[in-house]
């Protein structure tokens, strides 16, 4: 019984046996093998590179978000403008501003030859009483007194405040829509010398790099020279006081973008520098903010943007025709870009590789069955021949 089973099992092998001593090994038939093994090599790693390999496919869609931050990422060196009278302020189309914006902004001081002359500071603390503050941590005063209450010169909020420094008193003059002028006569800014600070930074350039959280809404951010104020509702300069209107905005981008970072994206305007050969002149980005997702292949997700722009530079020659400076007008697309990385699975691997064997294997057994075949043709014609 066990007989008969094996006999039957045994017919259905599709894979018949000859006997060694009656197999032909050829000069051609080793080459082909050769070729064979080295094509099944070849397309075995290109297979595996594919495996691999982790591809982003592209989908387009209607962004329904709402109520979304955006996340503003800057780095800006201005070559002939110092960082003592550069302010960064934002504002969008839905009314809210942000003027002389300090929060998560640093700055950091140039030569004329773009090398740092100082370290990296935060704004908030640019023009802050620090150097008082250490010399009475390292003992150089005997004593503490209680500081003096400065006037505000009338600008003050509520009766009682002080004002202590020259950008205190700045700053209640803008809480209340007064340009700043007159700068000789406030004693604090003589106490902290700010005009000989200004004359003494006159040929550094700044270089200004932080973040921003705005709404969003198309808006715009800009960086100007002086601190801006509000007036009857329109957002105004405060560059008079410098007695100026020769602002060199000449300047670099460093890095601009729009969220986090995700493989493969690319910001248009990094490394982008322009030189202002004019007495001043304003530079305007105008920026096609895109929102996008991206998701990774482990399932992590990354909400972010990406944009596209355009500019243009407005030559000044006064105050009349604009404000000098470097100026970003954003806007969002309604369409948002989904990137979802991919790869191959196993199986479709496994098959691929059985595929590229078995059929390399085929197509080479069929090429030397057909060369040994001609091979005995072309003997029995010379046979034939000679007889």
């Amino acid at each position: 019984m066990d007989s008969k089973f094996i006999s039957r099992l045994r017919a259905l092998d599709v894979y018949p046996k000859t006997i060694q001593d009656y197999q032909v090994k050829t000069v051609a038939g080793a080459t082909v093998s050769i070729v064979g093994i080295i094509m099944i090599v070849a397309l075995f790693f290109g297979e595996l590179s594919i495996y691999l390999n982790v591809t982003t496919e592209h989908q387009l869609s209607v962004d329904a978000s709402r109520g979304d931050q955006l996340q503003i990422n800057f780095n800006i060196s201005f070559h002939r403008m110092p960082c003592s009278i550069i302010s960064l302020d934002t504002m969008d189309i839905s009314g809210e501003h942000h003027i002389d914006v300090t929060h998560e902004v640093y700055k950091q001081r140039l030569d004329q030859d773009g090398n740092s002359v100082a370290d990296m500071q935060r704004e908030h603390d640019i023009h802050s009483n620090k150097s008082r503050v250490n010399a009475v941590l390292d003992g150089k005063h005997e004593e503490l007194v209680p500081a003096a209450c400065g006037s505000c010169y009338g600008a003050e909020e509520n009766p009682g405040d002080c004002c202590n420094t020259c950008d205190q008193v700045r700053d209640a003059y803008r809480k209340r829509g007064w340009a700043f002028m007159n700068m000789e006569n406030i004693a604090q800014c003589k106490d902290e010398q700010f005009a000989v600070k200004l004359q003494e930074e006159r040929h550094e350039g700044c270089r200004i790099t932080g973040t921003l959280e705005v709404s969003k809404v198309a808006g715009n951010f800009h960086f100007a020279p002086g601190k801006s104020y509000s007036q009857i509702g329109i957002q105004l300069q405060e560059i008079i006081i410098l007695q100026r209107t020769d602002y060199n905005v000449s300047h670099t981008i460093n890095h601009l973008s729009f969220g986090t970072m995700y493989p493969g994206r690319v910001n248009p305007l990094d490394g982008i520098e322009r030189i202002c050969n004019d007495r001043s002149g304003m530079y305007q980005y105008f920026v096609k903010v895109v929102p996008t997702s991206y998701k990774y292949l482990n399932g992590t997700e990354v909400d972010t943007n990406q944009f596209s722009s355009t500019q243009h530079f407005r030559k000044l020659e006064g105050l009349q025709r604009g404000l000098p400076g470097v100026f970003f007008f954003y806007d969002l697309s309604p369409i948002k870009a989904t990137f979802q990385e991919s790869s191959s699975s196993f199986l479709h691997f496994l098959t691929g590789v059985c595929a590229i064997v078995g059929g390399v294997f085929t197509v080479a057994g069929m090429l030397d069955s057909t060369i040994y075949t001609g091979q005995k043709l072309a003997q029995k014609m010379q046979l034939g021949k000679q007889s």
